[in-house]
């Protein structure tokens, strides 16, 4: 085995399943909400409008701290920042358990989304510091598979917890706002043990594995500097950076859009228990995850994925019956899911440095604000025309008017998977 192959081996091995692991957890806690939502309905007399807001509200939080928290981290480094960022989330999620209306509903999604703002974008910026190129979008590929995941195992996990209504005098809800924010509190504690910051840092490398790294990283920031995009106004500046929040947004909109209101529109299309619905709510992320596997092995591009989105998110609109609306809702995670690799790997193409971390930053926050609009859109349409037809027929045409936006990017993109070892 070759000194390069040996050193992104064992990079991977160390960094993407813990840093998966986390990302699961934190992608559970921000729509643990959409299982929530099963009983929050009757409990406190939440409509889809009221649901929607709340749930999308999360991303303006997102939006307001995503770069201050990123620049934060790139000052003082991934392991302390990530780990302070998983405790606060923690126990803001659990704390979730004493909302009472729509105001505190409001107020804890917030905070929760500011308290999570740096938390992706962090790690994205993380990896860079570990990977080059080309092997990033493979790395990132893996380490994205927990979004799906999240949902896998989060689906059954929540339908149970909500199953435990009434025991020591907890509702359901309640229930699954504690049990599903302690794992990122104890996570928080782990992190500052466990990551290191940078290749030069890892005791578990060897020498020539660390200087490997280190020198391949490195020749790429130069090469990025050399292109430019290093400073902070680049990436504020930057085209290319408006143009991919744009196209975040519209994955994001779609996404969240449809996602937050699964299992209230299985459960409302099927009559099943809550459990049931959680179990049945999980199959389509299977897929999903099985699809970005294929996609970090094989590569791929934006365009299809946002199509196939489309058409699934036009079949769960018509559905009536189980099977199709399973079908559809599986089309609409494979392809917005499936994209989410091979997105991330073009803003880390073409910034380094301040830029890099503003710009990524950036970017999650223009995309966070589909986050918001596109489930509270969902949910006002929803009550006032009593059906989720229109909402997600317009999502899905937004993921049509995304693809369409990819190919402005083609023409403008660096050759940064020029630097090989």
């Amino acid at each position: 085995m070759s000194l390069e192959e040996r050193a992104f081996r064992k990079a991977t091995r160390r960094l993407i399943p813990f840093l998966f692991l986390i990302y699961v957890v934190a992608y559970l806690d921000r729509v643990n909400v959409s299982f929530a939502q099963l009983q929050l309905e009757d409990d406190l007399n939440f409509s889809d409008t009221i649901f929607g807001i709340g749930a999308g509200i999360f991303s303006l939080g997102y939006v307001v701290f995503g770069v201050p928290s990123n620049l934060a981290l790139e000052r003082f480094g991934a392991r302390r920042w990530l780990a302070g960022i998983m405790i606060v989330w923690g126990l803001i999620s659990a704390s979730m358990m004493f909302i009472g209306g729509a105001t505190s509903f409001y107020v804890l999604r917030f905070l929760l989304g500011a308290a999570e703002a740096g938390f992706f974008p962090g790690i994205i910026l993380f990896l860079t510091w570990w990977f080059p190129e080309r092997e990033r979008t493979r790395t990132v590929a893996l380490f994205l598979t927990a979004v799906s995941a999240a949902y896998v195992a989060g689906g059954p996990l929540s339908g149970g917890l909500l199953e435990l209504d009434g025991v020591a005098g907890l509702e359901g809800w309640q229930w699954l706002f504690l049990a599903e924010g302690i794992p990122a509190i104890a996570l928080g504690f782990v992190t500052l043990r466990y990551l290191d910051e940078r290749p030069v840092d890892a005791d578990w490398l060897e020498p020539e594995e660390r200087a490997f790294l280190t020198a391949e990283v490195e020749r790429e920031r130069e090469l990025r500097e050399a292109l430019g995009g290093q400073r902070l106004r680049d990436a504020l500046g930057s085209g290319r950076v408006w143009l991919l929040g744009l196209i975040y947004f519209i994955l994001l909109a779609a996404g969240f859009g449809l996602t937050f209101f699964v299992p209230d529109l299985v459960q409302e299309r099927t009559g099943y228990t809550d459990f049931e619905v959680g179990v049945l709510s999980a199959v389509p992320y299977g897929f999903a995850t099985a699809a970005m596997v294929i996609v970090a092995r094989r590569g791929g591009g934006l365009v299809a994925p946002a199509l196939v989105g489309a058409a699934g998110t036009v079949l769960t609109a018509y559905a009536q019956s189980p099977l199709l609306l399973i079908v559809g809702v599986t089309l609409a995670a494979v392809g917005i899911l499936s994209a989410l690799p091979v997105f991330w790997a073009l803003p880390t193409a073409f910034l380094s440095g301040t830029a890099a971390a503003a710009g990524i930053a950036l970017i999650a926050a223009v995309g966070n604000l589909g986050g918001f609009v596109g489930p509270a859109f969902t949910g006002i349409a929803e009550d006032q025309t009593g059906s989720f037809k229109m909402p997600l027929v317009v999502l899905a045409g937004l993921l049509v008017v995304g693809s369409l936006l990819v190919l402005l990017l083609r023409e403008e993109r660096p050759a940064v998977t020029a630097v090989t070892s």
